[in-house]
């Protein structure tokens, strides 16, 4: 499929719409980025990161007649990531292939290019991410095809940028001017109560590296740290490997992600954003989801969540990560309905067992496995686990005063970006120009993608994404003035 071109501007030569009504309203109701000026004249970005937002960043500068750019890629393939870089069949998206388009004004996109396929496709079914990542980079591929010479992909790892200058770990040095921290998510921190065991071979930090669920056999127990999605992960691929061994899997309270289902869209939705504070929200959300179904009542959010974070104060928001985000992540981001099968199947036979509680101390047990000390939700007295494995899948690092990653550390050291008040990610405006640690923005440096979640807080699934990273493209091509992504 070829690259489609952008579309949805006021500009006439840029709207696919014959009704000038519609060609108005695009442009009167566009919530894309306005009135900033980008400062100065941008003729090249580097974007250090090409996963799925780095990687559509790049192309959407192209597809908005803006920038050169160059996509920095220190893993094994720009347009994977972590999230599509899995080779397992069975790791399911979590978002439906109607919704999984990479560009806004064209929502069918990715139902029409896995048209060209042997296999049909409805709108309603999760495929495999690694055939997603697929897509990625072969639209990645049509884009540099189609501009050569203004889109460049290079391996290398970042570990600093001077000015707008990203410095490499070989000594290179790519010379732009703005830079694009599309960084994704950062792996996981130690568990608390895990610290004795961190650097035992028993202790796995990142259940995305290689051989991390390799080796084992079916008289061995496999602790999980961590119920939500990257658990499923794990277990699917545990499965997929053959073991046959005991998997537990603990958390503070014990919660799966709950699966999709089909929810008729409700007849009067809602119009308007949600008014704070986040305390009504719950009770709104509640009451809605009793007349309309509790997926409808989630779903309907979509468009307001973001202006509903904004507009919450600290306390708030701390309020609402303290004791709302567990229930709102597996409400959120659920399974995809096969998957919520085979896990509950899981459970039912025994293979899998879920736990609600605190992990409070472990230490290496005597045949090199590990000794887990934890204290059951609602009770006082302590138990114990001995795993032969323990994998953390508590999520990603969100903290940059606390990461060990070199480019985020050296950002940091030198006052270039800070963490966002809740220490969720990076400090951002609007825009997606990082704040310095002095409150001032940073005119030359960006950031997109998971790691903007204290500025956005939902930014983690595609539909958000592609609408973040399609406002970031605009506004660098110097064309955020005109419409948004089309009706």
């Amino acid at each position: 499929m070829p690259l489609p071109n952008g579309s949805g501007g006021c500009k006439r030569a840029r709207t696919t719409s014959n009704e000038p009504w519609l060609w108005y309203r695009r442009c009167m109701t566009s919530h894309s980025i306005a009135s900033d000026a980008v400062p100065g004249t941008i003729r090249h970005v580097a974007i250090v990161g090409a996963g799925f937002s780095g990687t559509l960043l790049a192309i959407n500068l192209l597809r908005h007649d803006g920038p050169a750019a160059t996509l920095i890629e220190r893993g094994d393939a720009a347009g994977l990531g972590v999230a599509y870089g899995t080779r397992q069949s069975d790791h399911l998206l979590n978002v439906r292939a109607a919704n999984m388009s990479a560009f806004p004004d064209q929502p069918d996109h990715f139902v029409r290019w896995f048209g060209q396929r042997d296999t049909p496709l409805g709108g309603a079914d999760f495929v495999p991410r690694a055939l997603y990542g697929t897509y990625l980079r072969e639209t990645l591929a049509a884009a540099q095809a189609a501009s050569p010479d203004r889109l460049t992909v290079i391996d290398g790892e970042a570990v600093g940028v001077d000015g707008a200058t990203v410095l490499l770990r070989d000594g290179g040095r790519v010379a732009a001017d703005a830079v694009v921290l599309a960084v994704g998510n950062l792996a996981p921190q130690v568990p608390p109560g895990l610290g004795g065991i961190a650097d035992r071979p028993a202790y796995v930090g990142n259940p995305w590296a290689a051989g991390a669920t390799a080796g084992l056999t079916d008289d061995d127990t496999v602790l999980l740290i961590g119920t939500g999605l990257t658990m499923v992960d794990v277990v699917l691929t545990l499965e997929a490997q053959g073991f046959g061994g005991r998997i537990v899997a603990l958390s503070r309270r014990g919660l799966l992600p709950h699966r999709h289902a089909s929810a008729t869209p409700p007849a009067q939705p809602l119009t308007e954003r949600p008014r704070p504070p986040l305390s009504e929200l719950v009770r709104t959300v509640r009451a809605r989801g009793r007349a309309i179904g509790w997926r409808s009542a989630i779903d309907e959010l979509r468009p307001f969540t973001q202006g509903i974070w904004a507009a919450a104060d600290p306390v708030e928001r701390r309020r609402f990560l303290r004791h709302v985000r567990p229930w709102w992540d597996i409400h959120r981001h659920r399974l995809a309905p096969a998957v919520a099968d085979r896990i509950d199947a899981m459970v039912a036979s025994g293979r899998l067992t879920l736990l609600a509680g605190k992990s409070c101390d472990a230490k290496e047990a005597d045949d090199g496995g590990v000794i887990l000390e934890w204290r059951p939700r609602g009770e006082d007295a302590l138990r114990h686990i001995h795993a032969t494995r323990v994998i953390s899948c508590i999520g990603p690092q969100g903290d940059v005063a606390r990461t060990d990653d070199p480019l985020l550390s050296a950002l940091v050291a030198a006052g270039r970006i800070r963490p966002d008040s809740e220490h969720l990610g990076i400090d951002v405006e609007r825009t997606g120009r990082v704040l310095r640690v002095d409150g001032a923005s940073d005119e030359r440096l960006f950031a997109i993608g998971p790691m903007t979640r204290g500025a956005f807080w939902e930014i983690v699934a595609v539909p958000d994404l592609r609408r973040q990273v399609w406002d970031v493209a605009r506004y660098l091509s110097n064309a955020h003035w005109v419409g948004g992504e089309g009706l």
